[in-house]
Parts: C-alpha cells; structure tokens; sequence
C-alpha cells in the first residue's frame, strides 16, 4: 500500500550516534561522556500543518486573490473609482479612428460629454451597466502624447488596418509602447465590410496571422456595428487589468480641466488648477509633483470640486435624439458645476513639506582642517608691511587707487608671470589630448563665428544637398570608427610630439583589472559634492515600499475628483494643455527630486544600427520622466570596475551612467538620439539597475609595440615608445601580447624608445606587445530636463549599411 503523503518523523524519533569515521577525539568529546544532546524543536515544525489544513489554506488564498481582482475590477470605473480611462491609438495611417469614435457614441442609454477645446475625447457614461469611460485619441506620429497617456490609461484601443495591420509609424510606436510599459489593450479592426464575404475571412486571418508575433493570443474586435462596439466595450471592462509598477506606487492624474492664475510679481510663473481623477495611491498634499515633461513642484492645496462625471447626469426633458442618446457638452454644465461650493481637503504644511531642493550646495571651505592661530596672523600683518613701497602719485589719490599704480618693472615681472602660467597650461593638455576620436570642428566653430561677409546662394536646393552628402560623410567616418574599435579594441597610438609619461599621467597600470584594488572615494570630481548618496540604497527602497504596502497615508484617495494647486508653474504648461497635449501628473516617492548617478542596464534596439558614441547627446524617457544627457556606457559585469565602451555594442547588453534625479526602480528606460531633422529614433531599450555614485567606470588604453628582435624568453620591442624616459617611466607596467604571453621590461636600450623584455615564453614574430593602463572616469554634468517635441516619425532610408563600410 503506498503512503499517501510522505512521513515527517516526530522530535522523540531516536537519534543515534554518529560515526567517528578516524576522527582524533578531542578534550570536548571526552567531555561529553557519548551523551546525545536533546534535540531542539526548529521553528519549522511549529508552523507544519496537517493536511486538511493546507488544504483550507491554500483555497483561502486563492479566494482572496480572486476577490481582490473582481473588486480591481468593480471599481474601475464604478461610481466610486475612477472612470476606465481609455487610448485610442491609430496604427495605420488609413485607420478610421472617427468611425470607431462614432460607433462608442452611440451605446443605448449612454450619456456622453464631449471635452471642450480636445478632438477626439469624451466621456461616456452608462447607468444601466454602472460604468462610465473616458476616451481619450492619441496619433502614432505625436510620440510623447501616446507615452504621457499610456503612463496613465486603464486600457489601449488599437486601431487596425483591415489590409495592412500597422505601417512602420505604428510599429515605431509599438517598439516604444512596449518596452516603456504596455497595459491592458484591445485590437479593433473597423471597416473591410466592402470586401466579399469570402476575402474578408481571407483578409482576416491574414491580418490574424501577420499580428501573431506582436501581440500572441491576441483576438480582433471587428467594429462596424453598435453591437460589435458593446462587446468591445464589454470586453475593455471585464479584461484582468496589468500593472504597471511605476505608477502603482504612485499617486497620478490625467488632467481633466485645468486654469492658470497668474502670480502677484510675474504673468509668467503663477498657480496651475488641474482638475482630475486620482489614481494609483492616496494623493498627499505635502508631497511633491511631477508634471510629465516640465519639471517638479509643490502644491499649495487640494480642494474636492464636484464630480463632472456621475452616473445620474442631469437630463434636459423634452430633449429627443435617435437612438436614444443623450449628448450634453462640458461648456453647459461644467460652468454650473464650477460655481458650485468647492471644499477645500486640505492644505500644505510647510513643515511637513518636501523641499525642491535637487543638489547639495557645496562649501568651498569645507575641507579646511586649519584655522590661522594669533601667531601666524601677525606674521601675515608683519610680511605685509614689509613688502610695503614708496611709490609716486598723483595728489589726492587714496591707498586703494595707488594699489593699482604699476611700475613699468611691475609690467615686465607680470609678463613673466603670464609667460609662466602658460607654459604649465602648455604641460597640462592631457584632458585636451585624451578625447580619441573627438571631431576639431567645435575648436572651429568660433573662429567661423567671426566678422565674415557672405553671399547667399540662391540655389538653395544645392545647399541642401550638400548638407545632406557632409552628414553622409560623418556618419561613414563614425561606422569607420566603430569597425576600428571593434578590430582593435582600446587601442592608441603613442603621441610622438608629447611624451608618453606627459600625455598618460592621470592613468595607472593594474595587476590584475578583476583582483586588483580601487578606492571608490579616490580623486572624485566637483560635481561629486553636488549629488546625494543613499548608505544603503536598497534598503532605503524596500523601507519605502513597505510604508507605501502597510501605512495609510492621509490625503486625496483613489478615485476622487480633485483640484491641486501646484505653485511656482510657467505659462508654458498651460498653453500646451490648450494646444491638445495631455497634462500628466505623477507625485513623488521622498528623495525623487534629488540629482544622483544613475545606472541603466539598456540593449541595443535591433531598428537602429547607427554607431552611437558616449558622450553623445541622448534622449532618455525613464519611468514617468524624460530628460536629455550626456551619458557613459560601461560592460555589465558582476564586478567591481567595469570597462568603458566607446561605442553602444549591438550585440551585449550594456549600462548607462549619467547624473539624473533619483528613481526608485522598477523603471523601464527608453533611449531616443534625435535626428538633424527633428526626428527622436529609438536606439536602445531597458531599465532603471541602480542609483550607486561608487560604481567604477575605467577608461583602459592599450599601448602597443612590435618586437624587433626575438631571443628565447627575451625580445626587443619597439614602436611603443620614442624616448628612454618613458621606457623607465612605465617599466613597473606588465606587458601581454596578443597571443596570450606575459611579461616585463627589462631595461632601455639606446635613446629612441627600444627596450629590452623578458617574457614567459618565445614570442611569435607576428605578435604584438601590449601595455594597458587604466583610468576612472565620470560623467558630465549634462542633464537638462527640457525635450523638445519630435516631429512625426518616419523610417530612415538613408542609413549606411554596416555591411558597405569598407575599411582602408
């Protein structure tokens, strides 16, 4: 008979003694006398449960999680959440979106409210189902519209092709979609009904075929009829919604209304009124605010205005349309409901506050240990006077104006003085030196810049061309430097006008690049004191989550209707909320204004193949932000220095580490380089790894030689130096070669750089000697949070092959 379930012996089960097995008995076995110790009870066995009980256990469990996603979905959209908040995203260029906006309108006993001064959105509310909707209609082109409003919606329509599905706009914008965060979706196919009966299935199963690989087990709505449009509308509402984690742990809102009141000392800056549906989390006052695309503020108050959108609207009698809709429009009733009495919920305590402060304010002073005692001030007094001198002046002439009477010898010392300071500016030109691969055209620009008559051509097509055949030729010489780095990675020539000693001091040989040691805190740059460092990063996160997971905060909850006021906002945000962009709200976890080094783990799009060097101006979108910088790449290693890349590799993953505001991970990143037509192409994709100022970046340079002369352990080398004093200057270095020898510099010989090496092996003739040395480096202090709006994205034709780049 088989036992049901496995046996668990009990704490009285007998436990004999083990065997010695040769083992020297010592002082404390002796001691023991053979006793066996009583066995202890583990904690284990506490919490072991008999069967049934498991059992019950687990069923409750899954009963819980059941009724936490039914009650997820009641109230989304109920009267007591927030409305289910739809995106209508065209993918084609010949899908109707207005033929799918006509279709949701017309639900039977639907009310719906068209929004005033924004094309293609409305609410829809249904009292018979409970449920009210707002649409809202993004196109593929506008690139930050469809991001801001996905950040935010319940759900995303897409508009299909009946023939064609998307075109390469709308598979720009899916790539981006997702890899920033997709929610829950649906697929509509309007149109296709003037095809035969018999194409229309071959085109549907065409077009089911062609959307297999994007959106797998996935079905198509087809939306032609009203019926079709409430399955469709059943189908948004019923579907398990997918989280997003970015904004579950943050309170957000997608602007309803907005009104801007100017401020008392300027029209520019002023108090921002936005009206809308809090979501994610409890909204609190005192936290600060995220205005997707503009910047961080505070708000002064959040006040609870009456709720736009119920689900027992006020019915005009007498009022008869077909189908029996009623439409009423936001200018009639939304002034009646703004005259209405407003409650204020609360306003911010300036104590309880979070300040915008972003960087540490550095003290220059701050590293003086010393302060001058009585003795040395006198001296100072004493040296003073004694380099006092009689000097002629004028009559009536002050102490501080003679001061600045110069003798002609005065004239000649200061000469030399300057003479002098240019000579150790001539010394230190490393910084100049060390950027390989750095175009002189920025040196150019300002002499270009100079007084200059022109004609200006009138073949102004000429021109264009020309400009168009010049970035043709940089983006060869860009592909020429990157297939160089590939073949010869790090490596330099060794300047022969500059001695090597001169022109690599700031760098260091390494034993060993794994094992050997690196002080993080090591000759750290000024920036550095500008940025905040967490002791224990993640702890700090975990800290935070737990709070957000167990505490309840006070303040706005999900689903009101509320008004914040956000002080200290240019005008500019509220004239693009009138031109039609979505005004996007995102409170902030404590610390999230705070500039720090950011680390992100990103991979190559496999879209783009243009060479993409660090430093290089990218556009990052990172969870709810975007922002511009100037970033480094680096390998992923586990670690603890990690090798500069000079160039984003197709083919490995790689991290990105620039200066940014602090963001508690997760976060999808996406990486955009923008075109010289205005255009931001999608280049790199992945997510937030770390926020860590101590992880170590190092630039390594390989110096290479070429042996001469070969002996059996022994070589001459040469090439890699030119003077004797630099093959003394770096003999403490170990030197490799390409085929796997190791070895040492002996001495110099002569007075142009050859040198004598010993190696652990004979060397092959056509093997190179090598040299590396390392550097850490920082990024630049480029972070500006201002994008500018991409103009609507089209595929590139004129892109260079990687496969045409030939080298010379």
């Amino acid at each position: 008979m088989v036992a049901a379930g496995a046996h668990r012996p009990g704490p009285l089960k007998q436990q004999n003694k083990a065997h010695k097995g040769g083992k020297h008995s010592g002082s404390s076995q002796r001691r023991a006398g053979g006793r066996v110790s009583v066995k202890a009870q583990p904690r284990r066995r506490l919490r072991d449960l008999s069967r049934v009980d498991r059992r019950h256990q687990a069923l409750q469990l899954r009963r819980q999680r059941k009724e936490a996603v039914l009650a997820e979905k009641r109230s989304l959209g109920s009267r007591d959440g927030p409305p289910h908040l739809v995106v209508l995203v065209p993918l084609h260029s010949r899908a109707a979106a207005h033929d799918t906006l006509r279709l949701l309108q017309s639900q039977d006993s639907a009310v719906v409210r068209v929004d005033e001064g924004r094309a293609g959105s409305f609410a829809l509310l249904c009292p018979r189902l409970k449920q009210r909707w707002r649409f809202v209609t993004a196109q593929a082109g506008d690139l930050h519209t469809v991001l801001d409003l996905a950040k935010v919606a319940d759900s995303l329509l897409f508009i299909l092709d009946p023939a064609d599905g998307w075109d390469s706009a709308g598979e720009h914008c899916l790539s981006c979609l997702f890899t920033q965060g997709l929610p829950s979706y649906a697929l509509a196919v309007p149109g296709g009904t003037d095809l035969p009966p018999k194409k229309q299935i071959d085109a549907r199963k065409k077009l089911a075929k062609a959307i297999e690989k994007r959106f797998p087990e996935a079905k198509l709505f087809p939306l032609n009829t009203e019926q079709e449009s409430s399955l469709l509308l059943r189908h948004l509402a019923t579907q398990k919604q997918r989280h997003l984690a970015f904004r579950d742990r943050r309170a957000h809102l997608l602007a309803y209304a907005a009104e801007f009141v100017p401020g008392q000392e300027s029209d520019l800056v002023g108090t921002l009124k936005v009206s809308g549906f809090v979501r994610g989390q409890t909204l609190n006052v005192n936290s600060l605010v995220h205005i997707v695309g503009h910047g961080d503020f505070q708000m002064s108050q959040v006040d609870a205005p009456p709720d736009p959108l119920t689900l027992n609207p006020r019915v005009v009698k007498g009022q008869k349309r077909s189908q029996d809709m009623e439409v009423q429009d936001d200018s009639v009733n939304g002034t009646d409901e703004m005259e209405e009495d407003v409650k204020v919920l609360m306003k911010a305590d300036p104590n309880k506050q979070e300040s915008l402060q972003s960087e540490v304010v550095p003290d220059p002073m701050e590293g003086e240990q010393t302060w001058p005692t009585e003795e040395e001030l006198q001296e100072a007094e004493a040296s003073l006077k004694a380099n006092r001198r009689v000097v002629k002046v004028p009559k009536g002439t002050s102490k501080y104006q003679a001061a600045w009477i110069v003798d002609d010898g005065e004239e000649g010392n200061q000469e030399d003085d300057d003479d002098e300071d240019d000579d150790t500016d001539d010394d230190m030109m490393e910084e100049a030196v060390s950027q390989e691969g750095e175009s002189s055209e920025e040196e150019e620009e300002p002499a270009e810049e100079e007084c200059e008559t022109m004609t200006i051509s009138e073949c102004l097509r000429d021109d264009q061309y020309d400009e168009k055949v010049e970035e043709d030729e940089q983006m060869l010489e860009r592909y020429k430097q990157e297939r160089m780095d590939e073949m010869f990675p790090d490596e330099v020539d060794t300047p022969r006008d500059v001695p090597a000693r001169v022109r690599f001091q700031k760098y260091r040989g390494l034993k060993s690049f794994r094992t050997s040691p690196w002080d993080p805190k090591e000759n750290l740059p000024r920036d550095y004191a500008r940025i905040f460092q967490f002791q224990d990063f993640s702890r700090t996160r975990k800290h935070l989550f737990r709070q957000i997971e167990k505490e309840e905060t006070e303040g706005a909850s999900v689903g009101w209707y509320v008004t914040l006021h956000v002080c200290n906002v240019p005008v500019s945000v509220m004239e693009s909320f009138r031109e039609g962009k979505p005004l996007v709200l995102f409170s902030l976890l404590p610390h999230e204004q705070k500039m720090s080094v950011l680390n992100f783990l990103v991979r190559r799009h496999p879209s783009n193949s243009e060479p993409v060097r660090a430093k290089e101006e990218l556009i990052f979108h990172c969870g709810f932000r975007r922002f511009r910088a100037s970033p480094l790449f680096s390998q992923h290693t586990s670690a603890d220095k990690h090798k500069l890349e000079r160039f984003l590799r197709l083919d490995a993953a790689l991290v990105v580490t620039l200066y940014a505001p602090i963001t508690f991970p997760p976060a999808s990143v996406l990486l955009f380089k923008q075109r010289s037509n205005g255009m931001h192409d999608l280049i790199a994709t992945g997510s937030l790894l770390s926020v860590d100022p101590d992880r170590i970046v190092i630039k390594r340079l390989v110096l290479s030689g070429h042996p001469f002369k070969i002996f059996t352990k022994m070589a001459v080398v040469r090439y890699m130096f030119f003077n004797r004093e630099d093959v003394m200057w770096f003999k403490p270095v170990e030197l490799r070669t390409k085929w796997g020898r190791r070895g040492h510099i002996k001495e110099p010989l002569g007075t142009h750089g050859h040198m004598k090496c010993h190696f652990d092996g004979q060397l092959k003739s056509q093997d190179t000697v090598l040299l590396n040395l390392y550097k850490r480096v920082f990024p630049k202090w480029t972070y500006d949070p201002h994008v500018p709006e991409p103009v609507p994205w089209v595929r590139s034709e004129s892109a260079l092959p990687v496969q045409e780049v030939e080298m010379e």
